[in-house]
């Protein structure tokens, strides 16, 4: 499979950080500096713009260490990117720590898993089939 990028950034294109990482890291790409309030978040753009197969999707999702070490994370993770979508690749980041954290250009601050996506048949019944399980919902099965 081949992804294709217009980088308009003058960050690297997205790698792999190791032999079998899962995800690409993306770099924030500012004309200044941007500093987050605690629980302010923000449209952080990459610079980045991407083609990749039909019947893919990008997942975009937090970086660990950021979110320990910091408290910032990807407020809608994962983050969809379809296969059709051809604008810049953004990430809404929040600030979930007790102080003001500043984003610089070049950081990293997300992490982008490619992933296949299935398209089912969808139609309507009447009735499911029966499971053990039923209809029980959240915390259902224990706490344990």
């Amino acid at each position: 499979m081949t992804i294709k990028f217009i980088n308009r950034s003058n960050n690297p294109l997205p790698k792999y950080e190791s032999e079998e990482a899962a995800c690409m890291d993306l770099r924030a790409f500012l004309p200044e500096a941007v500093t987050l309030q605690p629980l302010e978040r923000k449209l952080i753009p990459t610079g980045l713009f991407m083609e990749m197969p039909r019947g893919y999707e990008a997942q975009i999702r937090p970086r660990s260490g950021l979110a320990l070490k910091r408290g910032l994370t990807v407020l809608n993770t994962p983050g969809t990117i379809d296969s059709d979508y051809r604008g810049e690749l953004c990430a809404i980041i929040i600030n979930l720590s007790n102080e003001p954290q500043t984003i610089e250009s070049g950081d990293r601050i997300c992490q982008m898993l490619i992933s296949p996506v299935e398209r089912p048949e969808v139609f309507e019944v009447d009735i499911l089939e029966e499971t053990e399980r039923g209809a029980g919902g959240f915390g259902h099965s224990g706490t344990k």
